[in-house]
């Protein structure tokens, strides 16, 4: 009975092993820190990058009117962090992603405010 359990524990290892050798040394996924700081940057990308890119792509289809048009629906992208909150797979994940998407907003609106608040100020 015990050689069935070596030989399955082996065979685990072989498959551990070989798992290791396809992923590449600075890819820890089992790091704690590894899924708040990539739901911390996907959240930080995705309210940077993902607004502008929607904007050019529905300008070069649609035209400039008809993107100023349905612009609004790219909050649409909140949908997707609300929707990873569900399962409880993936909560901590949207979790970061959340405040990646709102510590994002909060220091380009603080930097807007201050820059605004300077130009105002250097020309009164």
């Amino acid at each position: 009975m015990n050689h069935v359990f070596e030989g399955r524990a082996a065979a685990d290892d072989a498959d551990e092993s070989a798992d290791r050798s396809r992923r590449p040394d600075w890819f820890h996924r089992g790091h704690p820190v590894f899924f708040p700081l990539a739901g911390f940057f996907t959240g930080m990308v995705s309210i940077i990058v993902v607004p502008g890119l929607y904007a050019a792509v529905l300008r070069w289809i649609a035209g400039y009117n008809r993107a100023e048009e349905l612009f609004p629906f790219v909050l649409t992208l909140l949908a997707i962090p609300i929707a990873l909150l569900v399962p409880h797979r993936t909560r901590r994940f949207a979790r970061y992603m959340m405040l990646g998407i709102v510590t994002t907003l909060v220091v380009a609106l603080g930097v807007a405010g201050a820059v605004l608040w300077f130009l105002l100020k250097r020309d009164a």
